[in-house]
């Protein structure tokens, strides 16, 4: 009975690839949920070495990637929504896609990637043998609501568990660490370099209470957001002491990052081909969730080593013989860590920036003014702001420091783009939301300069 609802769901999803529309990679999983809400499962059931979940509010697809690119050094057949369609229906899609026969797949270990408001619906339909959870910050408060209900919703998840499950947490994030307290066996991963600290908490910072007793923690050392080495002076709670460590990290700007990596196996280098030091938290999250399957600490590095940037994360694109280094910003603390990053780059900076308030941005673009724009103000050359939101973002760098006759307003995507290319001949940097990602992305394969969603993520 499964086997027609495939064939019927795959024929949905061909006809959607035909007319050349976006939604083939989870229109076929949400037709195959209709005819069986439990097709999930039923699919995942087929994999032998079962699933691993990956969930986080940023970073989730990059560290997706990571994981994979160690997993597959490893002779694992992967069933990876690389795509990033990480709702139910993207995974359904995927597994959809591996299915043949009455009952066999075309992979042995699912890698999923899913949604921080989905997880608990996916993952008591996969039962994952592992679950990564890797940050939570505050993102689309219009559709998801304030991170503390997030954190309850993960915390049913994690209880539904059972010890037989590898749990991997961020004990660097206080909301995330605190899920593991009634468990045992929890790997643990964080940063513990002085360098990398930054001087006062960001005005973005979200989870700053303790989730035992509401009182305010005190940190002795901040990284990224509200991550950081931090303490309860009320109840005691304080950061768990992870086994799977960062220390001394090189940022090389925009390229690449360079971090020493202490777990129980040793301590070796990794030489990360993506910059940031965002990226280095994906980093250690896919290396503790790799550890944690049994990976040997030589194919983690390796494998780590050689990733490649995930669908829009740190990638680039030659377009008309320029550089296009494509940066998605869709929250204050993500934005927050791409500006740094951006920020260490020596030259002036060419930007084309695209703001879009479509439902999956979140109608709310507030969240722009708590991005620290100032911080790359000085070194702003040109600055093309398109989108639905244009004008906003045009007036956010404004009030940052960005003169006025470097700003340049054209709202619509291909003519922003056009126009952001043909000033200047070197590296542009897009920055786009996340459904502006979706159609650069879309703009640049009808233009033949990237390949589609369905055909990168085959």
């Amino acid at each position: 009975m499964l086997g027609a609802k495939v064939a019927l769901a795959r024929a949905a999803g061909g006809l959607a690839r035909t007319a050349g529309r976006g939604g083939g990679t989870s229109l076929p999983g949400k037709i195959l949920m209709r005819l069986d809400r439990h097709a999930i499962g039923r699919l995942a059931g087929r994999l032998p070495r079962g699933s691993v979940v990956i969930s986080a509010t940023n970073g989730k697809t990059t560290t997706a990637a990571m994981a994979a690119s160690v997993l597959e050094r490893t002779g694992a057949r992967l069933v990876h929504n690389r795509a990033g369609a990480n709702m139910a229906g993207g995974v359904a899609s995927t597994l959809l896609a591996a299915a043949k026969g009455r009952d066999g797949i075309d992979g042995d270990l699912g890698l999923f990637e899913v949604d921080e408001f989905w997880l608990p619906r996916v993952t008591a339909e996969l039962e994952p043998r592992a679950l990564l959870l890797a940050n939570l910050f505050r993102d689309q408060l219009d559709r998801y609501g304030e991170l503390d209900s997030i954190a309850d919703r993960w915390a049913a998840v994690v209880k539904g568990l059972g010890p037989e499950r590898a749990l991997v947490l961020n004990a660097d994030d206080p909301l995330v660490a605190d899920l593991g307290r009634e468990r045992e066996n929890v790997t643990y991963f964080g940063v513990d370099d002085p360098a990398m600290a930054m001087p006062e908490m960001q005005h973005a910072s979200d989870s700053k209470h303790c989730r035992r007793c509401g009182h305010a923690y005190e940190y002795d050392a901040i990284y990224l957001g509200h991550l950081g080495h931090y303490h309860c002076p009320n109840c005691g709670q304080r950061r768990p002491e992870p086994t799977v460590v960062g220390e001394h990290v090189v940022l090389h700007g925009t390229r690449s990052a360079t971090v020493s990596v202490r777990t129980p196996q040793g301590t070796a280098t990794l030489e990360l081909p993506l910059p940031g030091l965002y990226n280095v938290y994906n980093a250690l999250g896919a290396a503790a969730l790799c550890l944690s399957l049994g990976v040997q600490l030589d194919d983690v590095i390796a494998g780590l080593g050689t990733v490649a940037a995930a669908f829009g994360r740190a990638e680039t694109i030659t377009v008309g013989g320029r550089e296009v280094s494509i940066l998605l910003v869709k929250n204050p603390a993500g934005a927050n860590e791409v500006l740094r990053t951006l920020a260490l780059e020596e030259d002036e900076l060419d930007l084309y920036a695209v703001l879009n308030d479509n439902i999956a941005d979140g109608r709310d673009v507030s969240w722009v003014w708590d991005a620290d724009f100032e911080v790359i103000a000085p070194k702003v050359r040109r600055a093309t702001c398109s989108g639905t939101r244009a004008a906003e973002l045009a007036l956010r760098l404004k009030y940052a420091g960005v003169p006025a006759d470097r700003l340049h307003l054209v709202p619509e995507l291909d003519a922003g783009l056009d126009a952001a290319l043909a000033e200047g001949d070197g590296t542009l940097y897009a920055l786009p939301t996340y459904t502006a990602l979706l159609a650069l992305k879309d703009l640049l394969a009808a233009r033949g300069h990237a390949p589609r969603f369905w055909e990168a993520a085959a």
